[in-house]
């Protein structure tokens, strides 16, 4: 059965491309440019009824690649705290954690970096020159909830931070257009950087959760050479990267600091449940193709559609979709295999679906070829991943 995007022929034919018949021929449309294909996606992603006012489903959610939580005990480790029943509380095995490969999902993530910060009374988990007793976010949230605009909630939440001594650094600088926030990370003992991470993206998803949209992100940079799993950081930073900078920082347009606030009390109750934790769990998708085609993918994962399917729906020729892919570094198969891992960990995680009813959702034929492509992608095999998980 065809891909399914019901209704949304029109709206691409109805928004100036070229037509012929009512749709645009392959050979003319495979010269669209990039952003025409990602405009296209994204309107068929915003359009959905299903999907209006709601975010995608748990289980179409990226999961976290393992190396996240082995980097997250390391300050516990060096202060010698004992997590083995932390551990054990939040299901979350030694062998999940030994495998490189493995993945959790982003609600077990969250938890495991609450129940931190709550054993170690640290919001910088044992990373940071002196700590930050918990409940210091959500005060400076609390401070900056009622500014004006991004800028002054952006400047008041680093005055916040500076008055705490040994914390770290935080600046806000203008280059022309762009402004830069900068962090000075030299003083932290972070071998893995995960604390460096988590400041630059905790302030990147505030302020666009402070102004209701997504701040598109221009550059990032960051003080020390690209990790061992660098590639992860496309996920967390979807923009041009350097490494071994001066300083880590993130660069945007400053046309964003000039925003209103859209939160306001009530608001910042219900996103202080889960902050700053579940900013950490949720990858930037950003605005990919590769992003922006996985929510598509998410739509329908029952008929899991080929290449061609997708691109004849997207008005292009496979061979333009499989060019701009590779361009991001990624591949039609690649997508399809990790939203596949995903959504398999979701229901491994949970006793909805058997072993085999779950190969089957996925379009596997056999629960051994499920059995293979899931060890494949997480080191682990399904029956092992559920049984660490329960």
């Amino acid at each position: 059965m065809p891909f399914d995007i019901k209704g949304y022929r029109s709206s691409l034919a109805t928004d100036g491309l070229p037509q012929c018949g009512g749709f645009p021929p392959i050979d003319q449309v495979s010269s669209y440019n990039l952003a025409d294909i990602r405009l296209f996606i994204t309107r068929v992603d915003s359009y959905h009824p299903s999907f209006i006012g709601s975010d995608l489903p748990a289980m179409r959610e990226r999961t976290i690649a393992s190396h996240f939580a082995r980097a997250a005990l390391g300050g516990a480790r060096r202060l010698g705290y004992d997590y083995s029943n932390l551990l054990q509380q939040l299901g979350i095995s030694p062998e999940l954690l030994d495998e490189p490969r493995a993945r959790i999902a982003p609600e077990q993530f969250t938890r495991l970096i609450q129940a931190l910060w709550l054993a170690l009374d640290d919001e910088y988990l044992g990373f940071g020159p002196t700590p930050s007793k918990t409940g210091t976010f959500a005060m400076m949230c609390h401070a900056v909830i009622h500014c004006r605009n991004l800028d002054k909630a952006l400047h008041r939440g680093l005055l916040f931070y500076s008055l705490f001594p040994d914390g770290p650094r935080l600046t806000l600088t203008r280059e022309d257009e762009w402004v830069r926030l900068s962090l000075d990370d030299s003083k932290f003992q972070d071998p893995d950087h995960f604390l460096t991470e988590s400041q630059l993206m905790v302030w990147h998803r505030l302020g666009s959760w402070l102004i209701g949209q997504r701040i598109r992100l221009e550059q990032a940079t960051f003080s020390y050479p690209k990790p061992e799993h660098g590639a992860e950081y496309d996920l967390l930073f979807p923009c041009p990267m350097e490494f071994s900078t001066a300083q880590s920082s993130l660069l945007f347009h400053s046309r964003y600091l000039h925003m209103p606030l859209l939160q306001d009390e009530r608001t910042l109750k219900h996103f202080l449940q889960h902050s700053p934790a579940d900013l950490l769990s949720r990858p930037d998708d950003g605005d990919s193709l590769s992003s922006q085609l996985r929510r598509l993918l998410s739509r329908d994962s029952a008929r899991w559609p080929d290449l061609e399917a997708v691109a004849a729906h997207l008005h292009i020729s496979p061979q333009t979709l499989r060019r701009h892919l590779r361009e991001e570094g990624s591949s039609f198969q690649e997508l399809k295999d990790q939203l596949r891992r995903d959504i398999a960990i979701y229901h491994l995680g949970r006793a909805d679906l058997s072993l085999q009813q779950i190969a089957e959702q996925l379009g596997f034929s056999e629960p051994s070829a499920f059995h293979r492509a899931f060890k494949k992608w997480t080191g682990l095999t399904p029956g092992a991943y559920r049984a660490q998980e329960n």
